[in-house]
C-alpha cells in the first residue's frame, strides 16, 4: 500500500501521457475486487482517501463531485500542465502532475461507481416497502423456507432485531434477484467502468460494423420486413433516446408503439403532434404556466415598468 501508484517513467513522453490516460481508470477495478465492507468505510485510492482526494466532504452529491474532478483534471491534464517558477512538492512537476491525474480520475471513477452502487441499494429498499413487491418476496421466501431458517435457534440465540434484520435481508436478496431494475438505478456492472468500455471498444466497434453491414442488406437489399426488435430500434432513434432510457419505459407503452406502427416515419410525426398539441393543453391548465404567460406580456423581457417605493 505504501508503494508508488505507478513508476513516474511511464509517464515520460507524449505515447507515456496516452498511457496514462488509458490507465486512469485501471486502479477503481483494482480496488472493487476488495471486500465491499472495506470499500464502503475507507474508499481508499492507494494510500488516500477518494474524497479527500477530490478536496470534497463526504456528503457531497454528484454534482460536486462532477465538479471537483473537472477543476482538478483540467489542472493536473498531462498534455496542459505548464510548471510554474518556483513550484515545489506534489503535483508541481511534469512527473508528479501525472501522477495527481491519475489519482484524481481513480478517485472520480470510485467515487461514481460507489454512488451508482448506493442509488441501487436505495432503489431496493425502497422496493421493499412497497406492499405489491414485498407481498411478493415475502411469499417466495416463505415457499423457499427462508423464513424459518432467519428463525431457527442455533447455538447462539438470536435477538428479535437480529431476527428482523435477516428477514429484511432475505426479502430484499429476493427482490433484487427477482426485479429488473432500469435506467439510473439499475445494478450496477464491473463493465461499465471506463476501463473496461476502453478495452472492448474495439469489440464493440466490429461488431456494429457487422450489424450495419448485415442491416443494410436484409432490409435495403433483400427486402425484409422488421422484426419486433428491429422495429423498436427504429422509434427508439426517432424519440432521440438513450438505449437505456427506452428500456426504463413500461413494457405497454413500447407494446402502444408498436400497435401504432411508430417505426413508420409518417405514423411516428402524427403521434410526435398529438404528444406535443397534449403538453400544449397540461401548460395551458398549469397555473405556473399561466402566472408565466402573463408575467411575459405585461412585465416580461423588453419592458420599462415604474414602481412607487
Amino acid at each position: 500500500m505504501g508503494a508508488p501508484l505507478l513508476s513516474p517513467g511511464w509517464g515520460a513522453g507524449a505515447a507515456g501521457r496516452r498511457w496514462w490516460m488509458l490507465l486512469a481508470p485501471l486502479l477503481p477495478a483494482l480496488l472493487l475486487v476488495r471486500p465491499a465492507g472495506a470499500l464502503v468505510e475507507g474508499l481508499y485510492c492507494g494510500t488516500r482517501d477518494c474524497y479527500e482526494v477530490l478536496g470534497v466532504s463526504r456528503s457531497a452529491g454528484k454534482a460536486e463531485i462532477a465538479r471537483a474532478y473537472r477543476q482538478l483534471a483540467r489542472r493536473y491534464h498531462p498534455d496542459r500542465y505548464r510548471p510554474q517558477p518556483g513550484d515545489e512538492g506534489p503535483g508541481r512537476t511534469p512527473q508528479s502532475a501525472e501522477e495527481a491525474f491519475l489519482l484524481v480520475a481513480t478517485a472520480y471513477e470510485t467515487l461514481k461507481f460507489f454512488s451508482w452502487w448506493n442509488s441501487y441499494n436505495k432503489a431496493i429498499s425502497y422496493l421493499a416497502t412497497v406492499p405489491k413487491y414485498r407481498i411478493q418476496a415475502t411469499e417466495i421466501a416463505k415457499q423457499q423456507g427462508l423464513l424459518k431458517k432467519a428463525k431457527e435457534k442455533g447455538k447462539n440465540k438470536k435477538s428479535k432485531e437480529e431476527i428482523r434484520d435477516e428477514e429484511e435481508n432475505i426479502i430484499k436478496n429476493i427482490i433484487k434477484s427477482k426485479i429488473d431494475i432500469k435506467g439510473g438505478y439499475q445494478k450496477p456492472q464491473i463493465c461499465d467502468l471506463l476501463l473496461f468500455q476502453i478495452i472492448l471498444a474495439p469489440f464493440h466497434l466490429c461488431s456494429y460494423i457487422v450489424w450495419y453491414c448485415r442491416w443494410i442488406y436484409n432490409f435495403n437489399i433483400k427486402g425484409k420486413e422488421y422484426g419486433e426488435e428491429e422495429r423498436l430500434y427504429i422509434i427508439r432513434k426517432s424519440m432521440k433516446m438513450s438505449k437505456s432510457q427506452f428500456d426504463s419505459l413500461e413494457d405497454h407503452q413500447k407494446e402502444t408503439f408498436l400497435k401504432r406502427e411508430l417505426w413508420i416515419k409518417e405514423n411516428y410525426e402524427v403521434y410526435k403532434q398529438e404528444q406535443e398539441e397534449e403538453l400544449k393543453k397540461k401548460l395551458a391548465n398549469d397555473p405556473r404556466w399561466k402566472r408565466y404567460r402573463r408575467w411575459m406580456k405585461n412585465e416580461g423581457p423588453g419592458r420599462l415598468t415604474f414602481v412607487d417605493d
